[in-house]
């Protein structure tokens, strides 16, 4: 998280100025640091107050005014200043400005402790921490590392294992050298032979002209020989990655009709959440609206002081502010809850229609990727008949040319069998010798060549073990570092959370803490509560057995373990504190005294009676 400005801020004065922000149309509030506290009776925009500060704090969890298109909030802390502005665009709101902070995120999750923090709702829900814990540790970033090490350490087995093969096959290669070297040696010893057998008849007297001949046309039959073996032997290894496409191609199965049934079922869905967003957004306009309204104008609908506020208000009578008719309040209530419910009916539908257009578009994508890996198939079908045809006819033109030499030679022969001259004989043998030993080096030269090709490819082979050792050494070390990361958050939230828990002093709760469990290749972070009875027996309870206060105030718990832990109060100096009323007065004076240590600014929004328990020193914004 960045600081928009990291000098010493922890004495100077700080000023907001809001227009259009939750229930506030406009003001303008300073305070200094330590602890203010906002007193009040609810729906006197204390929570819109927060949100104000929080949107000038880089945050977007703040909400525009129902009936505004546009808000604003400045912050001046000293002679700096600081914007946020909010724009209603398509049922959202953009923000845009200069706030506070680049990334509120951490802020968000253990410094803005509203009621609907996400820290204190998961710990409401029964929801898994781990993601929430570990969200400022960038657990992803280690995973994503993991990731590119496997995808290393695949490559390098595969590289290794080519490698192994091509091992292999030298030794098959240094045997074959030996053989040829051998078969070498012999025909050399017979040229050798022929030779001298040659020198003893004397110079050829005739024929030498058809044995230089028959030599030159062997040599280049046996060359026209080796490269038909090579081209037939390429044609069978065509033929059969041709028949592998092919039975491959076959298990790709497209029907044309289901591409255009999921387009527009697809488009269909699409249709469908952008009507459910608007009526989503629509909503939560009207109900916002409303809630200001009544903010505004009837502010004690929202909450009264005693019982017998509670009961002199149901019989009440008010102006409806859509229609100008007299209706009672316990109505206007009514609509409201109503449009709440009905809010959260969209927003489940919608969420279903986004699953369900989640899982078509999963689909579709599935669908392009089967129908581009048969147009590939298709393609390489494709060169590999053409490649086929052109070596097929190839194969005609060597065969026709082998023939042909063939019949050469048969005809040379014949010539010089005609001739019964010795000397002839001799000069044979030779130039017989003489071919063998050439074809022989040929093929020497041709495995000295892969040989050597190969030496090369094993020179890497160490340094691919070594590589692959190393991607070992760190793939081990980045997954301990995970669950060593894990069991350390843990732990310090386990320390923190005594500590707040010692310092609230709930006789029933003797311990909150997480256990970590390994499930598979991801672990799970379980909350637990041991309780205590009045004879002094302690128990383990579930957080879903809780009461909603004690879930409220383990929620809160959890949420400033979290800031203490990861040092929040070094990022950002603000700590805003919102719906503590499962707490009783003194406990959040003995809160907000010990959190003073942390945070330069703490804003805390409290009734009147929750208020005056607290330091008179503490100064009290009344009126926003």
């Amino acid at each position: 998280m960045a600081l928009a400005d990291d000098s010493d801020q922890s004495d100077e004065s700080v000023t907001i100025r809001a227009e259009k922000i939750g229930g506030i149309d406009a003001t303008s509030v300073e305070f200094g640091p330590g602890v203010t506290a906002l007193a009040g009776r609810n729906a006197t925009n204390r929570t819109s107050f927060l949100q104000a500060i929080m949107a000038a704090l880089g945050s977007e969890r703040a909400s525009l005014k129902g009936d505004a298109e546009r808000g604003r909030v400045e912050m001046y802390v000293g002679d700096r200043t600081y914007t946020r502005t909010l724009v209603r665009n398509n049922g959202t709101v953009a923000f845009g400005g200069e706030p506070y902070l680049d990334r509120p995120q951490i802020a968000d999750l253990f410094a803005f402790l509203l009621e609907s923090n996400d820290a204190r709702r998961a710990v409401v829900r029964d929801d898994d921490l781990r993601e929430l814990i570990l969200r400022p540790i960038d657990v992803d970033e280690i995973e994503a590392t993991i990731e590119r090490l496997q995808a290393e350490k695949r490559e390098m087995d595969e590289e290794l294992s080519a490698l192994s093969a091509a091992e292999r096959e030298r030794g098959e290669l240094v045997e074959e050298r030996a053989r040829l070297e051998h078969d070498l040696e012999s025909v050399e010893e017979q040229l050798a032979e022929a030779r001298e057998a040659l020198s003893e008849e004397g110079p050829v007297e005739s024929g030498s002209e058809q044995f230089d001949r028959l030599r030159e046309t062997q040599s280049t039959l046996e060359d026209v020989t080796y490269d038909l073996d090579t081209e037939r032997a390429s044609v069978e290894s065509l033929e059969d990655e041709r028949g592998e496409l092919r039975e491959e191609r076959s298990g790709i199965e497209l029907d044309a009709d289901d591409a255009d049934d999921l387009a527009s079922e697809i488009e269909r869905l699409r249709g469908r959440k952008r009507e459910l967003d608007e009526t989503v957004s629509q909503l939560q306009t009207v109900v916002q609206f409303n809630e200001d309204m009544v903010d505004a104008e009837y502010p004690e609908l929202l909450g009264g002081e005693d019982d017998l506020t509670d009961q002199l208000l149901t019989d009440r009578e008010v102006t409806c502010w859509t229609c100008g008719s007299t209706v009672e309040t316990d109505r206007i209530e009514e609509t409201l809850s109503s449009l709440r419910d009905l809010r959260r009916e969209k927003v489940e539908r919608r969420n279903e229609v986004a699953s369900q257009l989640e899982e078509l578009t999963d689909e579709r994508d599935r669908y392009r990727q089967r129908r581009e890996e048969r147009d590939r198939l298709d393609r390489r079908l494709s060169d590999l008949e053409t490649e086929l045809d052109e070596r097929r006819d190839r194969i005609t033109e060597l065969e026709t040319e082998r023939e042909s030499l063939l019949e050469t030679v048969e005809e040379l022969e014949s010539e010089i069998e005609a001739d019964e001259d010795e000397t002839l004989d001799a000069q044979k043998a030779v130039t017989k010798h003489e071919l063998e030993r050439d074809r022989l080096e040929r093929e020497l030269a041709a495995i000295e060549e892969d040989i050597e090709e190969i030496d090369d490819r094993l020179e890497e082979k160490s340094e691919r073990e070594e590589r692959r050792e190393e991607i070992n050494a760190e793939l081990e070390n980045q997954r301990t570092r995970i669950e060593r990361l894990e069991r350390e958050a843990i732990g310090a939230f386990n320390e923190q959370m005594e500590t707040v828990l010692d310092l609230l002093e709930y006789a029933n709760l003797e311990r909150i803490w997480i256990e970590r469990l390994a499930t598979g290749d991801e672990a799970t972070f379980d909350l637990h509560v041991t309780r205590s009875t009045d004879s002094g027996t302690t128990y383990e309870d579930s957080i879903a057995h809780l009461s909603e206060s004690e879930r409220e105030v383990t929620g809160l718990i959890v949420a400033l373990a979290g800031y203490l832990v990861h040092d929040v109060h070094e990022q950002v100096p603000f700590m805003l504190l919102d719906s503590l009323e499962a707490l009783d007065s003194e406990r959040i004076a003995a809160l907000v005294e010990y959190l003073e240590q942390y945070a330069s600014y703490i804003v805390v929004a409290l009734l009147p009676e929750d208020a005056s328990a607290l330091d008179e020193d503490y100064p009290r914004i009344t009126e926003i």
